[in-house]
């Protein structure tokens, strides 16, 4: 069994110190970069937790309006896939969705297919002009939101008359629809809309904002009254938060696709750094002018070059390359002492009958050891370095 020999460290070997001088810029701004996402990604997702969830205590919850209603008999579901939506529909039941342009072009036409004759009462929060398209026929959303929070009722819809002034303001719709009550009007355009079914039973809400279903502005103004008249005019409420893993959301439906759920701003940012690595790329790569040769700025050794080579044919494996230079160097030193000019050196009809004239041997074995084919392993490339310097000291021997 042989022993792999180590190869002694050179000089043109970086040390782990030079390695970290060189790469630690890189380092810590990716460390940098690291840390931001991660610090940003915080920040976001505690601002965005419990957004409109029944469950959430957070200022952006909805948990004080949940339990107000318990305490009026209504009783209050989550749910977070269509198809539990879509169950919980009836004449006895109010369905709010919270967050309806999340849902894809087809999950929105099947809910409304299921709400449209269900008799019961659904309250769409904030739908936009993607959703409420689809979710409330003839209801069309202003691309302007409200300039003003706080709106008074200005309609003779009961339960907008006795909860007041409240905190409505956001997007502003407007209807054609007979029959419909339009209230909280913000420009000639109102905040909250209801529509009553084809069908005479039911009846669809449009909440242009979510504050007064938010527990930090529940106590603000007539909202609370005016979510309790809301969501309170049914026995059971079925409290609808959209998922991004629901599997009724897929491509084959129209869903969205990931660039559609990143914000723009990341986009535009990616953007803008791509350009800037491209122009500072042109910029380290610009030649001012034809290439110089230069002398090095240091002596290298012969031995470190040839030991830095022969490492490069190891880590290559390239023993034919290695032993194609041996013999290439033997043969153009031994054609000037066989008394043949360098430019026949590679010519075996050549070389070998003068060299044969000069040794006392087999011809075919010197056509073998110089003009043979590669060798098979380490240890046979060796062997036929050391055999050439044998041969080229017989000679030169006198």
């Amino acid at each position: 069994m042989t022993t792999e020999a180590t190869l002694p460290t050179t000089s043109v070997s970086p040390t782990p110190r030079q390695l970290w001088t060189r790469g630690r810029g890189v380092a810590l701004a990716l460390a940098l970069l690291v840390a931001g996402a991660v610090a940003i990604a915080l920040v976001r997702s505690d601002a965005q937790h419990g957004s409109l969830d029944p469950r959430s205590a957070d200022p952006q919850g909805s948990r004080a309006l949940a339990e107000l209603l318990d305490e009026r008999g209504v009783s209050t579901r989550v749910v977070t896939t269509l198809d539990e939506a879509r169950a919980a529909t009836g004449p006895d039941t109010t369905l709010l969705v919270a967050e309806p342009d999340l849902l894809t072009p087809a999950q929105q036409s099947r809910l409304q297919e299921a709400t449209a004759g269900s008799g019961g009462r659904t309250v769409l929060v904030a739908a936009g002009v993607s959703s409420a398209e689809r979710l409330a026929p003839g209801v069309y959303v202003d691309p302007a939101t409200s300039l003003d929070s706080t709106l008074t009722p200005g309609c003779a819809l009961p339960d907008a008359v006795r909860a007041g002034p409240a905190e409505t303001g956001g997007l502003r719709y407007s209807t054609t629809r007979p029959a419909a009550a339009e209230c909280y009007f913000s420009q000639r355009l109102a905040t909250l809309v209801v529509l009553p079914q084809p069908s005479g039973d039911g009846d669809t809400v449009l909440l242009g904002a979510p504050d007064i279903l938010l527990n930090e502005r529940l106590d603000q103004q007539g909202n609370a009254s005016l979510a309790l008249q809301l969501l309170g005019s049914h026995p059971h409420l079925t409290w609808y938060l959209p998922s991004l893993s629901d599997t009724t959301a897929t491509p084959d439906d129209g869903g969205r696709d990931f660039f559609d759920l990143v914000p723009s701003g990341w986009l535009w940012g990616t953007l803008q750094l791509f350009v800037a690595a491209a122009l500072a790329a042109l910029w380290r790569a610009r030649r001012l002018g034809p290439l110089v040769p230069e002398k090095l700025p240091v002596a290298v050794r012969a031995s470190e070059t040839v030991e830095g080579r022969a490492r490069l044919y190891r880590k290559a494996n390239a023993r034919d390359r290695a032993a194609a230079a041996l013999r290439s160097t033997t043969r153009t030193r031994l054609a000037p002492l066989a008394g043949l000019p360098v430019t026949r050196a590679h010519t075996p009809e050549a070389l070998l009958p003068a060299l044969s004239a000069r040794l006392q041997g087999d011809p075919q074995d010197l056509h073998t050891l110089l003009f043979g084919p590669t060798p098979a392993d380490d240890r046979a490339l060796i062997t036929l370095a050391d055999q050439l310097d044998a041969l080229e000291r017989e000679v030169r021997r006198p």
